[in-house]
């Protein structure tokens, strides 16, 4: 029988199968940050437990640390979670990239840039946007504290069941100022907030074999958006040539990276009639994507109007973010512009972010903040010159880190306040209480900031 991408992997690490249903699975990769550990540390120790696998198991600094530059103060939560992370980690024997070291950043940003994310694996995180390692055709997955100590102390993972495979195929030319970020909005939008539910999602098709690594890592981030488990792309050339970097100190150089080659060659599905469900999107007339409502599913080209609510959901999304039935998204006006968060914070997203930027001011009574993935690519758009870039139009430029994606590190909005954001979710209350969060593409949030309110970029003056 044809199997898919997902099953291989799947298959490739069933430890057994489980009384009654369900699998325990081989974890090839665990990723660790601050603020969903600490607990699981502290069970290993209650039972005098070790790190199964210290060797496979990386952590991170990420969600809740200062981004403004400012000294980590050890009596905040914040200071307490660092400080419980580093501590754990040197008992423990895992390695940390800590706060300010050269190779910190956003876990999900990290893992690909470092080469410890790789095709065929298993990788998990106490975080849900772990889908974004699937980019690679690895099968990744946010998991829970509970969980995170069960990996940590047997290198397993137990599922409750087998999910099922949705093939989403992705065809066309992307028109101008269409960028990945807008087309899993658009996937989104079409399938909706629980559209995936159930199921492990492969993106295929000609868009996607055009797409790079930053574009397929933004597709595979928000498939937990639409409910499912995972979002995975089978690796290819580009995959490959990814991986080959010079600068991945994680990745398989010499015969071991010949011996991946070969493995990619299998990590693919074989046929479209082995999904269980197949959906199609043609993006050759696309057009930037924003965000109206309050989660992923409520999104309208920028041109059109605020729509009817088509139920109590909508109706309420509609009172909590201001809006008005036909008001129109061009016309609405923002307070702070965030580009950012493991959705939208490498190089090539800054790299865009800037061309729209340059030579340009950022409208009168807008914050607007730039903040790299990584202290890597801080690094690295700081010598292209992106940061004067940014600085020079009226953005801030912050160090690595979530930052406002989840409001949990200082960087928040005040109640009512209205953003453009690269981040993933625009739920209540995500970056601040009371706050008003669009999702956009990093190009639409440039020149949102230039204008003052939502703009497609091939439009400014």
């Amino acid at each position: 029988m044809a199997s898919t991408l997902f099953d291989k992997v799947w298959d490739s690490h069933v430890v057994s199968e489980l009384p009654g249903g369900g699998a325990l699975l081989y974890i090839d990769r665990h990723l660790v940050h601050e603020v969903t550990s600490p607990q699981a540390f502290d069970g290993l120790r209650e039972f005098g437990r070790p790190v199964r696998r210290p060797d496979l198991t990386f952590a991170t600094v990420d969600h809740n640390v200062p981004t403004d530059g400012r000294p980590i103060d050890e009596s905040t939560l914040a200071g307490k979670q660092l400080a419980a992370l580093a501590k754990n980690t040197k008992e423990f024997g895992v390695p940390l990239f800590g706060y300010g070291e050269a190779r910190q950043g956003i876990v999900h940003v990290i893992g690909p840039q470092l080469g410890i994310t790789l095709p065929g694996l298993t990788i998990v995180c106490g975080d849900s946007h772990t889908s974004t390692h699937g980019a690679f055709g690895a099968l990744a997955f946010g998991i829970g504290t509970t969980e995170v100590e069960h990996v940590l102390a047997t290198q397993t993972l137990r599922s409750s069941g087998r999910p099922k495979s949705l093939g989403i195929q992705i065809d066309g030319d992307a028109p101008e100022g269409v960028s990945p970020k807008d087309i899993i909005l658009a996937i989104i939008r079409k399938l909706g907030a629980g559209g995936g539910t159930g199921y492990v999602v492969e993106y295929f098709g000609t868009a996607i074999s055009k797409m790079g690594m930053s574009g397929r890592l933004t597709v595979c981030n928000m498939s937990i958006e639409m409910g499912a488990r995972a979002g995975m792309i089978a690796p290819d050339e580009i995959t490959l040539e990814y991986i080959a970097a010079e600068d991945r100190p994680f990745a398989p150089k010499g015969v071991d990276f010949d011996r991946l080659v070969e493995k990619c060659r299998t990590l693919k599905t074989d046929d479209v009639s082995a999904f269980d469900r197949h959906e199609i999107l043609d993006i050759s007339k696309l057009k930037p994507q924003v965000t109206w409502g309050t989660t992923p599913a409520m999104t309208v080209d920028i041109d059109q109007p605020i729509p009817e609510p088509r139920d109590a959901g909508e109706q309420r999304a509609l009172g909590y973010m201001g809006l008005k039935v036909g008001q129109s998204m061009q016309e609405l006006a923002v307070n702070t512009v965030f580009i950012g968060s493991c959705t939208n914070s490498r190089i090539e997203d800054l790299r865009a972010a800037a061309g729209v930027v340059k030579g340009r001011k950022v409208a009168s009574g807008v914050r607007a903040m730039v903040v790299p993935g990584s202290e890597a690519v801080k690094k690295l758009a700081e010598e292209e010159g992106l940061r004067e870039i940014f600085i020079d139009a009226g953005f801030e430029w912050h160090r690595a880190g979530c930052s406002m994606c989840l409001g949990m590190n200082g960087d928040i909005l005040r109640p009512q306040e209205r953003s453009a954001s690269t981040s993933n979710r625009p739920y209540e209350g995500r970056q601040g209480p009371g706050s008003r969060t669009h999702l956009v593409s990093p190009v639409t949030a440039a020149a949102t900031a230039i204008a003052g309110h939502f703009a497609d970029a091939k439009d400014l003056k």
